[in-house]
């Protein structure tokens, strides 16, 4: 499995900003996909997770400002951000956990930056 992570940027605070995960097979085939985030100086962390039923879980710090979603036809996860905050800066990282396996694959990871 391949992942192809896109849409980080600069953002001032309150903007919005959409993070997309292309996978290189079918979702189906994933057991789930997951948004991960690394800010500097801070452990990697799950912000957001979508099983393949369609499940989603988000951390409470996010609730109410991110979704995850997906595109089934595209084998896309997406990762909408509303209301940034500057402390949602970091690394944003798409990994993906296939049927059948026990370790996550990673996609490289796209930069979110908010400024205040």
């Amino acid at each position: 499995v391949q992942l192809q992570a896109s849409g980080g940027g600069l953002v001032q605070a309150g903007g919005s900003l959409r993070l997309s995960c292309v996978a290189s097979v079918s979702i189906f085939s994933l057991n789930s996909m997951n948004w991960y985030r690394q800010a500097p100086g801070k452990q990697r962390e799950l912000v957001a997770s979508l099983d393949n039923t369609g499940s989603t879980v988000v951390q409470d710090s996010v609730k109410g400002r991110f979704t995850i979603s997906r595109d089934v036809a595209k084998n896309t996860v997406y990762l909408q951000m509303n209301s940034l905050k500057p402390e949602d800066t970091a690394v944003y990282y798409c990994a993906a956990l296939p049927l059948g396996t026990y370790g996550l694959t990673w996609g490289q990871g796209t930069q979110v930056t908010v400024s205040s």
